[in-house]
């Protein structure tokens, strides 16, 4: 992986788009799964204040998240929990960190996309460990856009 400490990491590069993925693995799950043997998959999503061409603060330092944050966030934790049988996670969280880097367009779908992989990193090894049994990641997962430019539908946007 790209970061040394978490158990599953990615630099994904979609152009100019640079968004560093973390998966960290807690062994403890959201209180309405305790006692059930059913895992977790979640995400945060931030952009570093100068990944834009203007200087943003952070959404930490105005006391809030705005909506396109927690939609972003939302998307990724639902995209990764629909290919993630739970079951198989076992009473673990996965918690995935996608921090914006540099931003040219594209960051939610980069964002999506090495989440997976930084996921995927992070279930390998603790197969390896023994702390599961069965890789839980059934399916692939990969962003891209699409909408109409100019009249014609295209996709990549």
């Amino acid at each position: 992986g790209f970061s040394l400490h978490a158990e599953g990491s990615c630099l994904a590069k979609f152009g100019n788009t640079h968004v560093l993925c973390t998966a960290s693995v807690e062994d403890r799950v959201p209180s309405f799964l305790r006692n059930t043997g059913r895992g977790w998959v979640t995400a945060e999503y931030g952009m570093l204040p100068r990944s834009t061409h203007t200087r943003t603060d952070r959404e930490a330092s105005r006391g809030k998240q705005g909506g396109r944050t927690l939609e972003i966030q939302r998307l990724i934790g639902r995209a990764l929990r629909s290919v993630t049988d739970l079951e198989a996670l076992g009473e673990h969280q996965v918690k995935l960190d996608c921090d914006v880097l540099q931003a040219d367009g594209g960051t939610r779908t980069a964002a999506i996309t090495g989440a997976w992989v930084a996921l995927r990193i992070a279930t390998e090894k603790m197969l390896l460990a023994g702390s599961i049994t069965r890789q839980p990641v059934r399916e692939n997962v990969a962003a891209i856009s699409c909408g109409i430019w100019q009249g014609m539908p295209v996709a990549d946007l």
